[in-house]
């Protein structure tokens, strides 16, 4: 191949808005930098920071006493029947997402345009700005949790600035500045209006000779040759952790030497290793390759566009995992008024995100998303009780990060009642303890929870004597001939069944009641058309321009449905995925198609799919993402999604399967994709050409696994420590099964078997 692409990206000319803005971040504390180094503007966010709004007091509504009659209407055919099955409370949204404050550097007037440069670093997590000798470098440390800003040269005026789009009127912000041997310290303490909640940030600002002084809302620099700042947020902090977080940051600085290159380090050895884990090499023309970031996106068959994207991608999934998972707009905004409050969202869009994380080799996400799941169990039984009267654990569609309470809900979108989302949020963490041969004990302990929901209930029955998912609910779709929610979803379907097969796995004692009562679900239905049916259940009509794939969820993220073991399933799965609308253009509409795509080998709908978000202008200077067409709404679905796609499109493992170049894409006729985790537990290397593909096994475990690539599938037999070197010629992408042939009977009667009857 080529030599290494480039692990980073950068802009000729500051960033004119927030959008634009490099980021960086070690999962609790993010900075979106503008990169003008005569007047930097650097944007500080912190996980934590959700501004109150009602919704801290909300809890799920008590409806299980109410349940049963609900059932009884829709399994007795009343398809509007749990329309309004709520407590008539309006729409509550979770605590949205919201900036700190921008620390902003000015220096005098002077240096004009030329020359400027701003980038970011990949692979340190940097990022710099240059102009006529003067510049500036920041990032956000793994090992000390602290933004480190290093300015070189110049006299320079720093201050905390509150001011952000959206800042609500009713803010109280108070500021603060003191001199100190160390340097001067600048404070600034937020109270949310009508609330007694409040955050701090703390800014430490140490010159390298010249002089500091104090001046009104800051301090000015004169004469110095460096400046370095080092910046915290803290929510719900008293005057008390302000003079704390103060002395943390001198007792730093005294620690290092006064150095940026001495904080550095000790970040390095945390970030460098955990990005450059895995690596895409696309052969790209070096021209474009050198090609600032925003000239690249106006190239979207540039095969170093794509290696960008999935090394941008990477970078940010990996900065905005830590304290918790990413936001819908990762750990960054530059905006109060966050599209969606910023929120965790589960029926999709969180799960899109975190999918990738087990294969790119990011455990440092899947710990993120398993330490949410831990802290948020206890709200996820109250659910179950309160909604279904059920024992067990039932996820939110919506979380703010601190409730796992279920309060979002509407009678037009009633995801209260919503009940694969335990499932969905598991499966990377299931992923991860496939990859690496051992059961994490937190994840065991949530599918527990999950499978004894199960329990309590599928009491329901049809004629034939299957349990029933009764009412169901598709996100965030309805039928087209009946309320949104129903019976029998087959997300429901498929979810209830892989809880309850996968928590039998983790413990082995109660595998026989969970194994069979997942055995008593009902297949899947074919409709009319031909298609893999959103509902399971007669009479419910399929509506196809919607942007989620929800009915889909057993081809994607699970391999219920593939086109190995389930060729029929399948071919009505590519049915259904045919005669899907792009309804609005959502960017994560857009990659669940194409991650569908990739698991039933439809190479040219796969490609097809990633080339609508490439061409689409998705994508900001910044390389992250935005949810609509032509950069509106800043959000993080694409952005983190997409590396998976192109994994998916490459790579497919099970813990007995591997899938060499499933839907690799004609745009990628050549490449090199080092570091793969599989889920039989070994590393993979693959390179690929025209000539042929050649991978590299690392396992950790032996075991026999099944081969697939173009020419069929073939038993492969893995040494634990014993590399494996697999050479095949003439590389084409496999192709899919072809189609079954057509089956007789009714759609109902070929999804269910020859002579079984309509319940």
């Amino acid at each position: 191949m080529s030599r290494t692409p480039v692990h980073g990206t950068w802009e000729p000319a500051a960033a004119a808005r927030w959008e634009d803005a490099f980021l960086s971040g070690n999962g609790h504390h993010g900075a979106l930098v503008s990169g003008d180094p005569n007047d930097e503007r650097v944007v500080v966010t912190h996980h934590t920071l959700v501004r109150p709004n009602g919704a801290e007091h909300a809890r799920p509504p008590r409806l299980a006493a109410e349940l049963p009659a609900v059932q009884d209407r829709l399994l007795a055919g009343d398809l509007t029947a749990a329309d309004s099955f709520t407590d008539g409370r309006p729409l509550q949204w979770v605590q949205p997402f919201h900036p700190a404050f921008r620390i902003r550097l000015r220096r005098p007037a002077g240096a004009g345009p030329d020359g400027h440069h701003r980038a970011v670093d990949f692979t340190t997590g940097e990022v710099t700005a240059v102009r006529a000798g003067t510049g500036s470098r920041v990032f956000v440390s793994r090992a000390d949790d602290v933004i480190v800003h290093e300015v070189t040269a110049g006299d320079l005026d720093v201050c905390l600035d509150h001011r952000l789009p959206g800042a609500p009127t009713g803010l109280r912000v108070g500021q603060g500045t003191l001199l100190t041997p160390e340097g001067a310290l600048l404070s600034l303490r937020a109270r949310y209006p009508d609330s007694d909640r409040a955050y701090t940030g703390v800014t430490l600002v140490a010159a390298v000779g010249g002089r500091t002084e104090l001046v009104p809302q800051g301090v000015r620099v004169t004469g110095a040759r460096s400046v370095l700042l080092l910046t915290r947020v803290r929510r719900h902090s008293g005057e008390a952790d302000v003079v704390a977080e103060a002395r943390q940051l001198q007792d730093l600085l005294d620690g290092t030497e006064r150095s940026y290159d001495s904080l550095l380090g000790r970040h390095l050895a945390r970030h460098r290793a955990a990005y450059l884990r895995v690596t895409l090499d696309l052969g790209a023309d070096p021209a474009e390759r050198a090609l600032p970031g925003s000239e690249l996106l106006r190239r979207p068959h540039s095969p170093a566009l794509l290696e960008r994207l999935f090394a941008a991608g990477r970078y940010h999934l990996l900065s905005s995992s830590g304290l918790l998972p990413p936001r819908l707009t990762g750990l960054w905004t530059g905006d109060w008024d966050t599209a969606w409050s910023g929120a965790f969202t589960t029926n999709a869009n969180l799960n899109l995100q975190t999918a990738a994380a087990p294969a790119a080799a990011l455990p440092e996400v899947t710990e993120s998303l398993a330490a949410l799941i831990e802290r948020q169990l206890p709200d996820w039984r109250a659910n179950a009780r309160a909604v279904f009267g059920a024992r067990g654990a039932v996820a939110p569609s919506h979380t703010d990060g601190e409730s796992g309470l279920t309060y979002h809900f509407s009678r037009d979108h009633p995801l209260h009642l919503w009940t694969a989302g335990a499932d969905w949020l598991l499966k990377p963490l299931v992923d991860h303890d496939e990859i690496r041969g051992a059961q994490d004990p937190r994840t065991a302990a949530a599918l527990a929870e999950a499978a004894v929901f199960y329990e309590d209930f599928l009491t329901r029955t049809d004629a034939d004597g299957h349990l029933v998912v009764v009412p169901s609910y598709s996100p965030e779709n309805r039928p087209a001939n009946g309320g949104p929610a129903a019976v029998n979803a087959a997300m429901d379907l498929s979810a209830a069944r892989h809880t309850l097969r996968t928590a039998a796995r983790y413990h082995p004692e109660r595998a026989a009641a969970w194994s069979a009562l997942a055995d008593r679900l009902p297949p899947h239905r074919i409709n009319a058309d031909g298609a893999l049916a959103e509902w399971a259940w007669p009479g419910l009509d399929d509506n196809y321009d919607h942007r989620h794939l929800s009915h889909l969820y057993g081809v994607w993220p699970l391999e219920e449905i593939n086109p190995y073991d389930t060729p029929r399933l399948a071919a009505a799965a590519r049915r259904a995925l045919a005669l899907r609308g792009a309804e609005n253009d959502s960017a994560h509409g857009h990659l669940h198609h194409a991650l569908v795509a990739a698991r039933l080998g439809d190479t040219a709908r796969a490609a097809g799919a990633l080339r609508r978000v490439l061409a689409g202008d998705f994508f900001h200077a910044s390389l992250m993402s935005a949810h609509y067409p032509h950069r509106d709404v800043y959000n993080a679905d694409a952005a983190h999604t997409l590396p998976g796609v192109l994994i998916e499109m490459l790579v497919q493992s099970t813990p007995h399967r591997l899938v060499l170049l499933p839907a690799v894409p004609d745009a990628c006729p050549s490449g090199e994709l080092r570091g793969i985790r599989t889920r039989f537990g070994a590393e993979l290397d693959l390179g690929w050409s025209p000539d042929g593909v050649r991978a590299v096994l690392r396992p950790h475990r032996t075991h026999r696994i099944e081969l697939r690539t173009s020419s069929g599938a073939e038993p492969l037999d893995l040494v634990a420590g014993e590399e494996r070197v697999l050479t095949l010629r003439a590389r084409q992408p496999a192709p899919p099964p072809p189609p079954p042939p057509p089956m007789e009977g009714t759609p109902w009667q070929q999804a269910h078997g020859p002579g079984s009857s309509r319940p």
